[in-house]
């Protein structure tokens, strides 16, 4: 047959009445590069995956769905089975839209590149990318009939480029809030699909924080469906829910289920026929156009993410807020609440002082680092540094070591050569050993930035780094850093002042929590808890809670939840304890982070402990230990 009439009847020929679900047990290859369980999709394996994909199906109404979904649960590769069946059964043009550009060439180099050489009737439509014009990029794949086009959340012109009739978009919680100042990337997606009639858009992630996650909003938009399941005693359907799960003390082998009406408990062995008898059931009324789905890790099948797992891992950081945070995020697929520092208070704060005594290092204590926030640039009213010194042990517990302030002017030498002492001098451990500040960071951002500079370009070698807060929110506790001494042909200068932004949002949020939700016995140790000396002042602890987290509208019209000092409260030891941290974690960066702390360990057995002498920070370091070279 000529060339032309195939194509011409292949393009009216009808779609054949496939479900994805149906599509994907008939059609779909798992490879071993990028699934534990290679070999042909089953969607037996996962029954709860069934109804969201025939959502996307041509032949259902639904014309928008929402899943939030626990991490490892199975949302992507619904979203990879429905790609699939678009470029076999469906073909027109798709949008799969990842938070990052980066991220975005990930899926495209494992996921799909797998899934298209090892799922034949794929690999039929969409030739390998090394032939040439294959129209197979990692950003854009034609097939007959369509295109599939890749890109990140953070690229406003992959956002707009060309109208499609399918939308996926992938974990859309790490999404920015607003993409090259042309507002919210999943709404920009979206609009690419609005003249088509028979559109679908497939949005999944898993959730943030509560009141700013975008999936959670999507969700209550919807009908918002829970897998109810029966259970195996009395045949009580009801959806799997934490409080549910029970086990003796601290056994995590003993974990059961307990039926929400029988009162009956039953191991994880009865899942499977649960699952494969369950089913969705709406609990809102939507506009029937979009479906809702909620899943926690607990639905998760027999061999992958265990009951027994779940709850070692909920013992291991219930006493930490950022790993609970977490947990509750990608685990339980529930949003976290940000309400710490409206319960903190100087007074509660003031019950934790222990007695141990200022200036004295717990034999606990294996890092420290200091803060020093930089007052007053004009004027002599008011001007001095402001230091704040933590020593660090294991899981980041921290005790607070010394905090004071050097009066002077920051243009003048004489502060600097003070602090120049501190940063020197042997600090005394309880079991008569010293130690030495391995990193201390000082703020460059007020009216003294040329002085900091300074003092840090000449004090590398002590660990002396010059830090800046991110304007960004989300940010990594402190960047990678970079060099700001420029030389008399506009070229950064390698071994001048480098400058690390700290992300002091995501810094902050760690810290409240901790203070809000870690608990220890006395005597015992307790990852990330935060230790105040006996002489602590009242007043220490009206600063480090003198900031409050509120939602606040952006320039973008976006709500988004900013920390915000209390009017006339003063938050330098705030500062000094976030400078103190994103020390370090500038750390993290010069060693092994799960060895780190065996390495100090092994240092502070020793008398003395001399950073200069051990080589760790000085111009003889090699490798990624090497402060002066490695910006």
């Amino acid at each position: 047959m000529n060339a032309w009439l195939q194509g011409f009847f292949e393009g009216i020929e009808p779609e054949k009445e496939l479900t994805v679900s149906q599509w994907a047990d008939e059609y779909r290859m798992l490879s071993s590069k990028a699934s534990s369980e290679p070999g042909r999709f089953r969607t037996s394996r996962t029954p709860y995956l069934k109804e969201p994909m025939d959502c996307l199906s041509t032949s259902s109404p639904i014309e928008r769905v929402v899943m939030q979904f626990s991490a490892q649960s199975g949302k992507t590769e619904c979203g990879n089975n429905w790609i699939g069946y678009i470029v076999h059964q469906a073909p027109s043009a798709l949008l799969a839209v990842q938070p990052t550009v980066e991220m975005a060439k990930r899926l495209s180099k494992q996921r799909l590149a797998s899934m298209l050489a090892d799922t034949p009737v794929l690999a039929e439509r969409i030739e390998p990318a090394r032939s040439r014009d294959s129209g197979n990029t990692l950003f854009n794949k034609d097939f007959p009939g369509g295109m599939l086009l890749l890109t990140g959340a953070n690229s406003a012109t992959g956002l707009r480029s060309t109208p499609c009739r399918y939308i996926f978009a992938d974990e859309i919680d790490a999404f920015p809030t607003d993409v090259e100042g042309e507002g919210d990337p999943v709404e920009l997606a979206c609009k690419r699909a609005t003249t088509f009639a028979r559109k679908k858009i497939l949005l999944t992630s898993t959730p943030t924080l509560k009141d700013y996650s975008r999936i959670e909003k999507e969700l209550l938009r919807s009908d918002f469906r829970k897998y109810y399941i029966p259970c195996p005693a009395c045949g009580e359907f009801q959806d799997l829910k934490w409080d549910q799960l029970k086990w003796e003390k601290s056994d995590p082998s003993t974990v059961q289920y307990e039926c929400i009406s029988c009162k009956e408990r039953f191991k994880e062995l009865n899942k499977p026929q649960m699952l494969r008898e369950g089913e969705w059931r709406a609990t809102r009324e939507s506009d029937g156009k979009t479906a809702g789905f909620h899943l926690n890790g607990l639905y998760s099948p027999l061999g992958w993410y265990s009951w027994e797992s779940a709850v070692e891992e909920w013992l291991r950081c219930k006493d930490d807020a950022p790993a609970l945070k977490t947990f509750i995020n990608t685990r339980l697929a529930e949003t976290w609440e940000q309400n710490y520092v409206s319960k903190l208070s100087a007074e509660g704060l003031m019950q934790r002082v222990e007695p141990y005594l200022p200036d004295i290092i717990p034999n606990n204590v294996k890092i420290l680092t200091m803060g020093v926030d930089v007052q007053g640039g004009g004027g002599t009213a008011g001007q001095r540094l402001s230091y704040s010194v933590y020593g660090w042990a294991d899981g980041e517990e921290c005790w607070l070591i010394s905090y004071g302030s050097i009066e002077g002017d920051p243009h003048q030498g004489q502060v600097w050569k003070s602090l120049t002492s501190l940063i020197t001098n042997d600090w005394i451990r309880e079991d008569k050993g010293k130690m030495k500040i391995q990193v201390t960071a000082i703020d460059s951002g007020g009216l003294a930035t040329v002085p900091v500079y300074t003092y840090c370009r000449e004090h590398q070698a002590l660990g002396v780094i010059a830090i800046k807060g991110a304007s960004t929110r989300n940010q990594a506790p402190i960047s990678k850093g970079k060099f700001v001494d420029i030389n008399f042909r506009g070229r950064a200068i390698k071994k001048g002042v480098g400058l690390f932004m700290v992300g002091t949002d995501t810094i902050k949020d760690c810290i409240m929590g901790r203070l809000k939700h870690n608990i220890v016995k006395e005597g015992s140790s307790s990852p990330g808890y935060l230790h105040f000396h006996a002489e602590t002042e009242e007043e220490y602890f009206k600063e480090i809670t003198s900031e409050q987290q509120i939602l606040k509208t952006n320039k973008s019209g976006f709500t988004v939840p900013t920390w915000q000092k209390r009017a006339g409260a003063r938050s330098e030891r705030l500062d000094e304890l976030v400078y103190a941290y994103s020390a370090l974690n500038l750390l993290y960066q010069r060693y092994p982070r799960l060895k780190i702390w065996q390495i100090f360990s092994k240092l502070v057995q020793k008398d003395t402990i001399n950073t200069q002498e051990k080589g760790l920070l000085s111009k003889k370091s090699v490798n990624s230990r090497n402060y002066v070279n490695s910006w």
